[in-house]
């Protein structure tokens, strides 16, 4: 599931590391006809082809149920079938996409990519601009957040299904055992209940995992940090790294205080013993995002002696007058180059997982938090009460607000190179090894060093 893919890609440094500068920025690929791709053909489909003399275009993808979503797309359309395989979820396909790509054969027409990791390809001419094949038409389904998480100047390099608004889990039990009458509304109040909790002889307040630096590089966005300014679109090269700015030493300051004392534990998340946690009540929150309830569900959690005693709050804020809202995870489908017909490709990659069955049956079973504005202004979406919060109308009250409040990342072409750096940081922190402005300031060097070695002019 979506929530763990970022964990495979980060430890997936082997795969990706790409900063190919010299490659055309045109991410085009060629034109819309037969196009001459390299693309794998057709054949060993895991869904059934309903008709059979449509061209057929092949699809790498993972959600849990991706086999209804192409079944849905495939019984609607008489002009293109999708040929659906999980070629794995987040690492292992990356891996298998990155092979095909190097090779210059061996992909799909389409692919499902997180959007943190799109750019990773884009400089590798690895994905087609659908722009060119009418991607302003769905333009007006997503908020302006969505939307440029997966472009890049006027280019856009996929559609989007899903996202991550993040948001506190909470547990209620914990919260009226030690006395919290409301959920803390801002990271000096999420600091003071941490403390109070701790005092009392109780748990954990949340947990600072080592292996979630997609999560550590959102909080310091929200704080107002702007690590990477870079768009391929317009020039390739050049990029802008301040990974050591005010904003990312006063957040990596706060969570390595919160370690250090004892606030907070220094468990790797999506681990067997962390999970294990979360249901033993080890920890009194979760700072997490909108996809959380699934996988939480997914994995165990809430189903036994812990049923019942979770709920969800806004995001605690740096300052309540000007809230800011950030993003963890979701993924997209872009076209690649190797596509044959990149027309029809893009057909498939803006038209899968946009149907309203399958984007209600994603949201129902908590697969995916989808981005179509179509299902965020529907009642049934917004007034949903989710079990797995006791009934609460989390959408409507923590996480459309979110999503519709977000405005989107800036990410770099070396996104798995960056967060493998960011664990490690995070791990020393974890540690007692290095305080948070000092691990901000090894992430810099070790980053700009890096982006130099691979010919980018940094700024």
């Amino acid at each position: 599931m979506k929530q763990t893919r970022s964990l495979l890609a980060a430890a997936a440094i082997g795969g990706l590391l790409t900063a190919l500068v010299g490659c055309s920025p045109s991410g085009g690929g060629g034109g819309g006809g037969g196009g001459g791709g390299s693309a794998e053909h057709a054949t060993n489909c895991t869904n059934k082809i309903v008709v059979k003399s449509a061209p057929t275009v092949t699809v790498w993808a993972w959600y849990p149920n991706m086999a209804k979503v192409v079944d849905n797309f495939n019984n609607a359309h008489k002009d293109v079938q999708a040929c659906w395989r999980n070629a794995g979820a987040g690492g292992p396909e990356y891996d298998k996409f990155q092979t095909a790509v190097s090779a210059g054969k061996g992909a799909p027409d389409v692919v499902m990519l997180e959007a943190d990791h799109l750019t990773n390809f884009e400089i590798q001419n690895a994905l087609v601009d659908i722009s060119k094949y009418g991607a302003d038409k769905i333009k007006g389904n997503f908020s302006a957040g969505a939307w440029k998480d997966v472009s890049a100047g006027s280019a856009v390099y996929a559609a989007p299904i899903d996202g991550g608004p993040m948001a506190m889990i909470y547990r209620t039990d914990i919260f009226k055992k030690y006395g919290i009458t409301t959920p803390p509304k801002t990271w000096a109040e999420y600091a003071a209940d941490a403390a109070k909790v701790k005092a009392a002889g109780g748990p954990a307040f949340g947990d600072l995992g080592g292996n979630v630096p997609a999560l550590m590089m959102a909080l310091e966005i929200q704080k107002g940090a702007q690590p990477f300014v870079y768009d391929y679109s317009k020039n390739p090269k050049d990029i802008s790294i301040k990974l050591n700015d005010q904003p990312s030493k006063d957040v990596l300051d706060y969570w390595a205080g919160l370690s250090q004392k004892g606030l907070v534990g220094k468990q790797d998340q999506f681990t067997t013993d962390y999970i294990s946690g979360v249901v033993n009540g080890k920890y009194a929150t979760y700072i997490s995002a909108a996809w959380a309830p699934g996988y939480l569900t997914g994995a165990g959690v809430g189903k036994g002696t812990d049923k019942g005693k979770f709920a969800t709050a806004p995001l605690p804020q740096w300052d309540p007058a000007n809230p800011v809202s950030v993003n963890w995870g979701g993924s997209a489908l872009a076209v690649t180059t190797q596509a044959h017909d990149k027309a029809l490709a893009a057909k498939v990659a803006m038209g899968l997982y946009a149907d309203d069955a399958s984007l209600t049956d994603g949201w129902k079973t908590q697969t995916i938090f989808p981005l179509n504005q179509n299902v965020l202004k529907s009642s049934d979406f917004i007034n949903a009460k989710i079990d797995f919060f006791g009934g609460q109308t989390a959408n409507k009250d923590v996480y459309v607000p979110a999503e519709n409040a977000y405005k989107g990342f800036v990410y770099p072409p070396f996104t798995v190179y960056y967060y493998a750096q960011l664990q490690n940081q995070l791990t020393a922190i974890n540690g007692g090894k290095i305080g948070g402005a000092a691990a901000a300031d090894a992430l810099q060097a070790t980053i700009v060093k890096y982006a130099k070695s691979q010919g980018f002019n940094v700024k």
